[in-house]
């Protein structure tokens, strides 16, 4: 069987696991943990980045940080996963759902300021498959109209958007570090404060509402409850998993982009004829060969191919059921018909298996059942 998704694990992370299991660390901002800052700094230019145990935390508080109320609006496009929505639901604020690009499946910049009225406080903006979405025009509208803007860059560490890396795009980036992502620490993410007004407070919130992180500093002797929050901190040794896949950046961006350049290039013929139609990344980004999407011309098709993959031992799956009508968008008062793009390509689209550890002989395999079924 090919797995759609699979982390690529080594020695590195084992022994690097075991020895922070062994330092006597192993709660959270341990030693492997400054580590991970330290290669974000260096490689993306990254100084203020907090890890949180999932890239759901870290939307959840920045959420938090931009004091969103009960009644607030948020823009975000319906072609997501629940998390990015859930964040803010839980601060009372309700989705406005934003239709797609057809061509990245990213925010529809175009529609955004339509869809904002005097409740708007925020607009969360996803990095759908690793691509950026067009944030330039994203953040002109929501600086003229005095909003926040959330980038949601769960899939694209190491993506850039006009040479400048995705998660640094906007007040906040929020990163995920999930297993089926492209550099893993199981279960984890971080959240980027590229304003540094709201790092004192970030630290706040992810330490249960304390300020402990300046006694650990020396800068206090006691800690005490100063403001709303949550056990956001991740183990050290989820850390250390983390920081080995970080020294092997290269090793593993390199593997996924020949995985995803193999399809691109094969799938080509079957885009001639109108079998298929490969999605678009903008001549401004550089993506990180996070997923790769082939959009099928009906559900039914999509169906077939699906399970005739999956009869030749090849696992691939969906991508979003969308969310303004999934069941809970829904009784939220979300119609079919709000989101046409999403509703029509949300059902057509499938992402085919990538990751680090597919060899040449897999691809060859994903690529002949595909041709074979859609022959």
């Amino acid at each position: 069987m090919i797995p759609f998704n699979k982390a690529s694990i080594t020695e590195l992370e084992e022994r690097y696991a075991l020895d922070a299991l062994r330092n006597g660390k192993t709660s959270g901002d341990g030693s492997y943990t400054f580590k991970v800052y330290e290669q974000f700094r260096e490689r993306f230019g990254i100084e203020r980045m907090l890890l949180t145990t999932s890239g759901t935390a870290a939307l959840e508080m920045a959420s938090i940080l931009i004091d969103l109320q009960p009644g607030d609006e948020v823009i975000v496009p319906s072609f997501t996963f629940s998390s990015t929505v859930n964040a803010f639901l839980l601060r009372g604020a309700r989705p406005v759902f934003c239709d797609v690009r057809p061509d990245t499946l990213n925010m529809d910049e175009s529609l955004v300021e339509g869809l904002i009225t005097d409740r708007t406080r925020a607009v969360y903006a996803i990095d759908y498959a690793g691509v950026p979405a067009e944030m330039d025009a994203i953040d002109a509208v929501a600086a003229e109209r005095g909003l926040f803007v959330i980038e949601d860059a769960a899939q694209a560490v190491g993506s850039t958007y006009k040479g400048r890396p995705a998660g640094t795009l906007s007040e906040f980036g929020c990163y995920s570090f999930h297993e089926t992502k492209n550099y893993v620490m199981g279960e984890g993410g971080a959240i980027v404060l590229n304003e540094g007004r709201f790092l004192e407070r970030a630290e706040i919130i992810r330490e249960k509402g304390t300020n402990r992180r300046q006694v650990l500093r020396g800068w206090t002797d006691k800690y005490t409850w100063h403001d709303l929050g949550s056990s956001f901190l991740p183990s050290d040794v989820l850390a250390a998993v983390l920081h080995a896949q970080m020294e092997r950046y290269d090793e593993i961006m390199g593997k996924r982009m020949a995985v995803w350049q193999a399809y691109e290039r094969e799938l080509a013929p079957l885009e001639a004829d109108g079998r298929l139609r490969r999605l678009s990344v903008p001549g401004h980004v550089e993506h990180n060969a996070h997923m790769y999407n082939v959009v099928l011309p009906d559900e039914d098709t999509r169906t077939r191919l699906v399970e005739g993959l999956k009869e030749r031992g090849v696992m691939a799956y969906i991508c979003y059921v969308p969310l303004h009508s999934a069941p809970m968008g829904r009784r939220l008062g979300n119609d079919p018909r709000d989101c046409p793009v999403t509703e029509d390509l949300g059902s057509r689209t499938l992402r085919l298996p990538l990751h680090a550890d597919m060899t040449a002989a897999d691809v060859d395999r994903v690529l002949s059942g595909v041709f074979d079924i859609l022959s």
